[in-house]
């Protein structure tokens, strides 16, 4: 496969799945902007909304205030923006019809339909509930998406790098989701295990799609080590950090053995799934939750580098 090839694969599923993360964090900002002040006075839900997209100074570059009409325009419909979920769509159809012959019907079919979709939302939305629909909209395009990639594509090297892009992009936001809840999301005023604390914990499950499973897995009242294990530890949830490497591992590995090589790549891949899978929860509180996701962060980003310098250059 030619390296660009494999290069328009992998950021196309990256782009796909970053906009659909954008949607679930605006969903679950607009969940807590409803809270009553009773449960905890103000908080700061719409700073962490973009401290959780990562452009905390490209905002502010270009607003003076993280309020709910600024963090929605700049996250979902700014053209300035170049990872809001109205050009992560774009550029993922650009991807996407870079590589027309390596997709199968179904994926451009549905990539393409997304993006003429999107332009009955070119003018973004007038209301909350009209908000609320297109939040609904980008997720389901995202799962229409992944799961035509998922059913129709060949198991070979261009499923994995598709895969890759997925995998990587996943964990890059399950890490930053479960650190700005974390440090910044929480109000100094509020208890811990307070109301307050409680709701914005279900929250970050539900932006996810983790509050039911976390009930079948622990069968208790939401408890943020445990929110924080099933995220990280668990290989059974598929946005944990352990899920998204164990993915990982395999898809380098079917590379590597499909070219004959190893490589940095899968080095990292498997340096970074040894250290999840021999980690204990009440450890990584006791070092320091922040140090640890952080510390994932940066070796989550190695890993796309490896996998640029080795695959995609």
């Amino acid at each position: 496969m030619l390296s660009r090839t494999a290069d328009n694969l992998y950021w196309l599923a990256r782009y796909v799945e970053r906009a659909e993360y954008l949607a679930r964090i605006l969903d679950t900002t607009l969940r807590l902007n409803t809270l009553p002040l009773s449960y905890g006075g103000v908080t700061n839900e719409w700073e962490s909304a973009v401290a959780s997209a990562g452009c905390v100074n490209a905002f502010f570059a270009a607003y003076d205030e993280a309020n709910e009409e600024t963090v929605t325009d700049f996250l979902a419909f700014s053209a300035k923006n170049p990872s809001s979920i109205r050009n992560c769509f774009e550029i993922a159809r650009l991807n996407a019809r870079a590589v027309r012959t390596a997709l199968t019907t179904e994926m451009w079919d549905t990539i393409n339909s997304i993006w003429l979709e999107l332009k009955t939302w070119s003018k973004g939305s007038s209301s909350r509930e009209e908000l609320a629909r297109f939040l609904r909209w980008v997720m389901g395009s995202s799962l229409r998406y992944d799961g035509s990639a998922y059913r129709t594509m060949l198991r070979n090297d261009a499923y994995c790098f598709s895969r890759i892009g997925v995998y990587l992009e996943r964990a890059d936001n399950t890490a930053r989701i479960l650190d700005v809840k974390y440090h910044l999301l929480l109000p100094p005023v509020a208890k811990v295990g307070g109301p307050l604390d409680y709701f914005q914990w279900a929250s970050i499950l539900r932006s996810v799609s983790a509050l039911t499973s976390y009930h079948w897995v622990y069968r208790q009242n939401v408890k943020p080590w445990l929110v924080a294990e099933l995220l990280m530890l668990k290989d059974e949830m598929p946005r944990s950090l352990a899920s998204c490497y164990e993915n990982l591992v395999e898809d380098l590995d079917h590379i590597a053995t499909a070219y004959g090589r190893q490589g940095p790549a899968q080095r990292q891949a498997h340096a970074v799934r040894a250290r999840l899978m021999n980690s204990r929860i009440e450890d990584i509180f006791q070092s320091g939750l922040h140090e640890f996701i952080g510390t994932f962060i940066e070796d989550n980003n190695r890993l796309g580098s490896a996998v640029a310098a080795q695959y995609l250059l």
